[in-house]
């Protein structure tokens, strides 16, 4: 019997081509979050998002997600539109204070000038492993990470995807991942991740436009 689970396809054609998209991922139950982040960028890719809009940025387990995510979706509108300049290439500091002033400002090089990328974050996928283990260790990071990145996406107005799972057993988690001990080997949530992505991200930007 097939199962009933997962997304129905979108009704609209996904491009990501225009997209620019965060990936943040825990580093905890690595084999795992590998084959997701794999299993994500493969998809993001495949949607057509370049790959010099994915960004890929990593924190030491789910716990550290939220504040990291926030802190992307952030720092990404500090780059939105700048140019970020170089001041260190216009000043010479070999010469000593008592030195007289340079006759000519010919050899002075001119400020280095670096193109920053000229837009914020569209979307945010946030990617962990929890497997339950013997105390409440488990159910308290399950409930803090996911009430806390619902948070940081209405608080910021960026869609963040929850690629967090939360297994009961390591045999569940590897089949999520696509990378199940049995004989099948399962399917991996990675490449929904990266849809919904794309999807949400498409979504906000009409909408944000007043278009519907």
């Amino acid at each position: 019997m097939s199962s009933i689970k997962g997304p129905a396809p979108s009704t609209t054609t996904l491009d990501g081509s225009p997209l620019r998209v965060a990936i943040v991922h825990s580093r905890w139950n690595k084999t795992v979050i590998d084959a997701l982040l794999a299993g994500t960028l493969a998809k993001l890719k495949a949607l057509g998002v370049k790959e010099s809009n994915i960004v890929i940025q990593s924190v030491p387990g789910s716990f550290e997600l939220p504040l990291a995510c926030s802190k992307v979706v952030s720092g990404s509108h500090v780059q939105a539109g700048a140019t970020a300049t170089d001041l260190l290439g216009g000043l010479n500091f070999g010469a000593s204070m008592s030195s007289p002033r340079p006759s000519s400002r010919t050899s002075t090089p001119a400020p280095a000038v670096i193109s920053m990328p000229s837009q914020p974050f569209d979307a945010v996928i946030a990617i962990g492993v929890l497997i339950k283990g013997s105390t409440m260790h488990f159910e308290y990071i399950c409930e803090s990470v996911t009430h806390a990145l619902m948070r940081v996406q209405l608080d910021t107005g960026v869609p963040v995807i929850f690629g967090v799972l939360t297994a009961l057993t390591d045999d569940q988690a590897l089949e999520r991942a696509g990378i199940g001990r049995g004989e099948n080997k399962g399917h991996n949530h990675g490449e929904d991740w990266a849809a919904a992505a794309v999807e949400m991200a498409s979504h906000t930007r009409r909408w944000a436009e007043g278009k519907f």
